[in-house]
């Protein structure tokens, strides 16, 4: 059975809400972020990314991992992209030109869109937005993302979905990263394509599921 090391409060959301929508069977094992823990060291301390134990799978101590008939992976993007390429169906590519397609808007998505994405989800989440601070700093980084939102927005404009004019693997994707700058609503305001996808998507059944048990989880 399909073993995914990680929580819910963490990257692990991406291969998560992908296994709702495929219904596949798996196991969570929940290793908790070290950061988390006041003594992640301590001989009593949850199974966390500092943890020997973990370390042994991850050496990164990073989640989420997982691990399916003797191969892990640690890295989120390739996660989804192998379980949607093993079990997809739709979900997954038809074939070779989708699965570049697919790779080209999770890369993308990965390396002009979430750094500069997680900056206003912690902002957020730490209570900063709202502020003129926090507010300023959001604002400096939604100039710097309104080159990628408007590579989104120009193909949501004549797309319903990231690849193949469905919903796929790329959407979640990209939608799990899109999702860490929703919280300043300026940056939709000014992409409404980007924010009428992010919102349908987020309108399926499987991320409902998902985000409902990342809601009930106790850490």
């Amino acid at each position: 059975m399909l073993k995914i090391y990680g929580v819910y409060k963490s990257r692990a959301t991406r291969i998560l809400w992908l296994l709702e929508e495929l219904g596949v069977p798996f196991e969570l094992v929940p290793v908790l972020q070290a950061y988390k823990l006041k003594d992640p060291m301590a001989p009593d301390a949850r199974l966390n990314t500092r943890s020997a134990e973990f370390l042994k799978i991850n050496p990164m101590g990073s989640i989420p991992t997982i691990e399916d008939d003797g191969l892990v992976l640690n890295e989120s993007l390739a996660q989804t992209l192998y379980v949607a390429r093993k079990h997809g169906g739709p979900i997954g590519p038809r074939d070779l030109t989708e699965e570049a397609q697919m790779l080209q808007w999770s890369l993308f998505a990965a390396t002009s869109i979430e750094t500069e994405a997680l900056k206003i989800s912690m902002a957020n989440n730490e209570g900063r937005l709202g502020t003129e601070a926090g507010d300023l700093e959001a604002k400096a980084v939604a100039r710097i993302l309104a080159r990628p939102f408007g590579v989104l927005e120009k193909h949501f404009a004549a797309n319903d979905y990231a690849v193949g004019g469905r919903f796929t693997v790329a959407d979640i994707n990209l939608a799990e990263i899109v999702r860490y700058a929703q919280a300043y609503q300026p940056l939709f305001d000014a992409h409404p394509k980007t924010a009428a996808w992010l919102a349908h998507v987020q309108a399926r059944p499987g991320f409902k599921a998902m985000w409902e048990k990342r809601l009930a989880e106790v850490e």
